[in-house]
């Protein structure tokens, strides 16, 4: 049986239909951005794992219904592995092991790390991805907002684990021809995906600043939501933010010059330590 070509848009291009994992942080709602201006048809799915920053699904949930309003209808699936995922062990997951602060490249961001996360993700999402392609008799990408600025203490963001794991799902999979990763960020860092970003708020007039007020990075936001500006990851978004010359829309536990001092100060010290 022959596989039917992506559905064909108005324009008389191609429509990719595509899943991908919205965390509700900056690199899944970038990409999501992303492929909604390149016109894909998009499944996005969210994990609850007993992640402290639960908040984050939240998030998700306020920009896929920002989108849905200015007309652009996303499903959106979100995964309860709470139950199996909790009691990993990880500062993420862990009530017993603090969430760490400083550089984030720095030794100790390993604590943030969750064995064999990305590979459970993309197991489920790989799993839809092929339910899609072979019901629907189609070609479907598994869409992952993956980055070069991951690669040094998260081994589960690298380009060879994903061709490894691609194969493997290959092998155990009948069909699989159906089914391709698509990393674009793969080779980008932070300021890169979030100049990507803007260009795509752009090409489709969406407003950049709520789409990104209804992100989250950090992993130890406080009780109200706020980022604390403090974790790795919030550095890490802050300088993005800062080297794009834009304040940002997020709300944190101290102004924008307090946390964007913090986040300049760590990278200076994680400068020394390369």
């Amino acid at each position: 049986m022959a596989i039917e070509p992506p559905d064909t848009k108005v324009d008389g291009s191609t429509m990719n239909r595509s899943v991908m994992s919205l965390s509700g942080g900056m690199d899944s709602t970038s990409l999501l951005l992303r492929m909604i201006a390149e016109g894909d048809d998009i499944t996005c799915v969210s994990y609850d794992y007993g992640q402290k920053h639960i908040i984050e699904i939240d998030r998700a949930r306020d920009n896929i219904n920002y989108l849905r309003e200015n007309g652009h209808n996303v499903a959106h699936y979100i995964v309860d592995l709470s139950s199996a995922m909790m009691s990993l062990h990880s500062a993420l997951t862990s009530e017993d092991i603090d969430v760490p602060e400083g550089h984030y490249e720095s030794e100790q961001m390993k604590q943030t790390v969750v064995p064999n996360r990305n590979a459970i993700f993309s197991s489920i999402l790989y799993a839809r991805a092929l339910s899609i392609a072979i019901s629907q008799n189609c070609q479907v990408r598994i869409a992952l907002g993956v980055h070069s600025g991951d690669h040094e203490i998260y081994p589960d963001c690298r380009p060879e684990f994903y061709h490894s794991l691609e194969k493997a799902f290959s092998i155990g999979n009948w069909e699989s021809d159906r089914v391709s990763f698509h990393l674009p960020y793969i080779s980008f860092d932070k300021t890169n995906i979030l100049q990507d970003a803007l260009e795509s708020c752009t090409s489709l007039g969406l407003d950049f600043d709520i789409v990104f007020s209804n992100t989250n990075t950090s992993y130890n936001p406080d009780s109200n939501g706020r980022s604390s500006g403090r974790s790795g990851a919030d550095v890490e978004r802050i300088l993005a933010f800062h080297a794009i010359g834009r304040v940002d829309p997020l709300k944190y536990v101290y102004d924008w010059d307090s946390v964007l001092n913090y986040a300049l100060d760590q990278e200076r010290q994680g400068g020394q330590h390369e």
